[in-house]
């Protein structure tokens, strides 16, 4: 089954070299076209005139909604996701999406061609994805040929590709794991004093700091998003010469002849000290019915899946500041959100639940256990269902989607043997220092134990880290 809907046309003429060239090219390829000889096509001229805004340029190819001036052979490849060596990649993603940013930067990075689709511009790509996932909505999906792999990491890609990784030689003086507020705050103080740093990031830059709507609460900022805030501190570290590598897996660390070794899903790396600052993620609830809705109803991060739900109803679990910051969210453009907490009251701060007063198309249930997710016959979601802690009372709540903000876990499950963590996962340091149980190597932000959970206080323990791996480095010369 072919899952390609992309159009094209070529506007061109019989006496226009370049206009041929682009035939042959698109024929050569085996791509269905639509040819218009604008010689024989008077109406086509005018055509012509509306996508260029008065001019007459051939040949002009226009890709479904987009057009572009007699473009070059590698202007088709990379528009279309053409390669000569590796396959055709075709890539359906969302601007909002964290792994379709990791994703297409991997593939950018290694020289890969592919052709974006971006389904908040393309409407007709919504159902073309529920088809391509049996009714669900996975992005970014990949289709190599015609093969559909939903989400694949960048390892995944790597060998479906056929990408082959040189091993990566040169010695940083220190190697930050993680994109967050701590890892480049980290990465900016040390490039100020000339230590070269990489940051390596498994997904977006920014963490889950990116993926809030607004921050109000940093200095300097009456209200900033935080996927902007996040770019500046990301821009402002490469300014001073840091390196940023998005789609990185670190796996291992290791340490041997005074180098840490870092192994990762890219090849391995080297550093002469390490800042672990790998945040953390959503925590489930790990209910009936949680894994197979995964992607088909159950959301964890309202800002990069609330689109699909514009005008529908939705249901958020959790009452902290996190989910009422993210229901919130939600309230402004679905129809209908209810709040599901186990608690009698929401522990969040008294700012968000003043706030939540002033919509009118919340509805809240509190004291009330999540038991199972229900799905209905397509095999999506359909309905929470819950039991009063009170009264034992069990009811479905239906809705057409459900996000999940019940805590977070650290991301140092590849350190179990390498550094001290507590039962929860958290890096133990020295007290009142961002210092581990190795020397050389650091903690910073969320992934800490004893660390706050706010982007202001993750850029002061970056700074920090970065005072500690100056403080190591140094001695380490003597």
């Amino acid at each position: 089954m072919s899952f390609d809907q992309t159009t094209l046309t070529l506007y061109g003429a019989e006496w226009c070299e370049d206009s041929q060239r682009v035939k042959t090219y698109l024929e050569d390829n085996k791509l269905n076209f639509t040819y218009i000889n604008v010689d024989l096509d008077r109406q086509s001229v005018r055509q012509v005139e509306e996508i260029q805004e008065g001019k007459r340029l051939t040949p002009t190819l226009v890709i479904n909604e987009t057009s572009v001036v007699n473009p070059s052979n590698a202007q088709i490849d990379s528009l279309l996701g053409l390669n000569h060596n590796h396959p055709r990649i075709r890539l359906f993603g969302a601007d909002w999406c964290p792994d379709c940013h990791r994703a297409k930067a991997y593939l950018s990075d290694n020289g890969i061609n592919y052709q974006y689709i971006n389904i908040d511009v393309h409407r007709w790509a919504i159902p073309v994805l529920e088809t391509i996932n049996n009714g669900k909505r996975i992005i970014p999906t990949i289709l190599i040929n015609e093969q559909a792999y939903a989400n694949p990491d960048n390892r995944v890609l790597r060998d479906l590709i056929g990408i082959t990784q040189e091993a990566q030689t040169h010695l940083y003086d220190v190697a930050i794991i993680g994109g967050g507020a701590a890892g480049l705050t980290t990465a900016i103080y040390v490039q100020r004093d000339k230590f070269s740093s990489i940051v390596l990031e498994k997904k977006l830059i920014g963490g889950n700091a990116s993926l809030t709507e607004k921050i109000e609460n940093y200095p300097g900022f009456i209200d900033i998003s935080g996927k902007e805030l996040m770019n500046k501190m990301a821009e402002q570290a490469r300014t001073y010469g840091a390196e940023i590598k998005l789609g990185v897996d670190v796996r291992k660390i290791s340490f041997e002849d005074q180098i840490f070794h870092l192994e990762t899903n890219l090849g391995d790396l080297t550093a002469r000290s390490v800042v672990v600052a790998v945040g953390s993620t959503y925590k489930r609830l790990n209910i009936p019915g949680e894994s197979d809705l995964l992607g088909a109803g159950i959301h964890f991060c309202a800002t990069c899946d609330g689109a699909f739900y514009r005008d529908r109803e939705v249901i958020v679990i959790g009452g902290g500041n996190s989910a009422l910051e993210e229901g919130m969210f939600l309230a402004r453009f679905c129809r209908k959100v209810s709040f599901v907490h186990y608690k009698p009251a929401f522990s969040a701060t008294q700012t968000y639940t003043d706030k939540l007063t002033e919509f009118t198309n919340v509805a809240v249930y509190m004291n009330q256990t999540p038991k199972a997710f229900l799905s209905n016959e397509q095999g999506t979601f359909k309905a929470l269902q819950v039991t009063d802690n009170t009264t034992g009372e069990v009811q479905e709540i239906t809705a057409d989607g459900v996000f999940l903000f019940v805590g977070l876990i650290p991301n140092t499950r590849f350190l179990a043997k390498t550094l001290d963590l507590n039962e929860q996962g958290f890096i133990c340091t020295r007290p009142g220092s961002v210092e581990t149980s190795v020397p050389g190597i650091l903690a910073a932000g969320d992934c800490r134990l004893g660390a706050i959970a706010q982007v202001a206080a993750a850029t002061g323990e970056g700074v920090v880290a970065s005072f500690g791996v100056k403080a190591y480095l140094n001695q380490a010369m003597v």
